[in-house]
């Protein structure tokens, strides 16, 4: 089993940043990716970026050039750094861990909320 606990979510004003953490944690070896994903209310969950254990990133389009997703194997810690955010970022943001890099989902954290005002 893998556990992933994410943090660092709160609320920021337009424009502003934040960092959440996704540590990891149990066999870890087992997964080949970590991606991070968030879901609003009334909207289908949108996956935001990933990362392979080799540090090969993706990211969604919406997040492109202000989200950044880093990892610290040393920590076993996978991070998502999030400047320049606007009201539609609000959501509740998601870690996940995967064995294939396709889906990349098949442990999941418990959450973590980001809400931007504007």
């Amino acid at each position: 089993q893998v556990q992933l606990v994410e943090s660092g979510g709160g609320s920021v004003q337009a424009g502003g940043s934040l960092r959440l953490s996704c540590a990891t944690s149990g066999y870890t070896r087992s997964t080949n990716c970590v991606g991070w994903f968030r879901q609003a209310p009334g909207k289908e969950r949108e996956r935001v970026a990933r990362i392979s254990s080799q540090g090969f990133t993706v990211y969604a389009d919406s997040v492109k050039g202000r989200f950044t997703i880093s990892q610290d194997n040393a920590k076993n810690t996978v991070y998502l750094q999030m400047n320049t955010l606007k009201p539609e970022d609000t959501a509740m943001y998601y870690c996940a861990a995967g064995i294939f890099w396709g889906m990349c989902s098949d442990y999941w954290g418990q959450g973590t909320q980001v809400t931007v005002s504007s």
